[in-house]
């Protein structure tokens, strides 16, 4: 339904002044600003603007945003498989299948220390059997930044 002559532009000048009392019928105290809300209704007009932006800016370090903790195996490449869950109706809803990720304080021989990962236990069983350093190097880790 298209309204004719409905503009927002108003002839009246806009120079409000803040009541002086608090009052809850604040329209009776300046006209003009009754017509305006009547008229943009569900629209709040502020006699003081906000000392603060809105929208405070974005730090430069999370703009690229990335998630920090995927699920995903560093060393495997396992992640999430899509299945479906079948009811006895046979009626299918897709679900994830999530990676059995663990975290683990594993002894790096090489670099004397500790070092703490995020990994599938399928790629446990793999540093058990093959050691870490072969493992890592298979993957394109470097374990020094860890």
């Amino acid at each position: 339904m298209a309204m004719a002559g409905c503009a927002l532009v108003s002839t009246f000048p806009l120079k409000l002044k803040p009541p002086k009392t608090k009052t809850s019928s604040s329209n009776l105290l300046h006209p003009e600003l009754a017509f305006v809300t009547s008229h943009l209704s569900g629209i709040k007009i502020s006699y003081h603007p906000s000392p603060t932006p809105l929208l405070a800016p974005i730090s430069p370090k999370f703009l690229p945003f990335q998630p920090l903790a995927r699920r995903v195996c560093p060393f495997t490449g396992k992640k999430a498989n899509k299945a479906n869950k079948v009811s006895f109706s046979n009626h299918k809803t897709k679900k994830l299948q999530f990676v059995n990720l663990q975290y683990k304080r594993i002894w790096w021989e090489a670099g004397k220390r500790y070092v703490k990962l995020r990994l599938s236990t399928k790629a446990l069983k793999t540093i058990e059997k093959n050691g870490l350093d072969a493992v890592a190097k298979k993957a394109g880790i470097d374990l020094r930044k860890k």
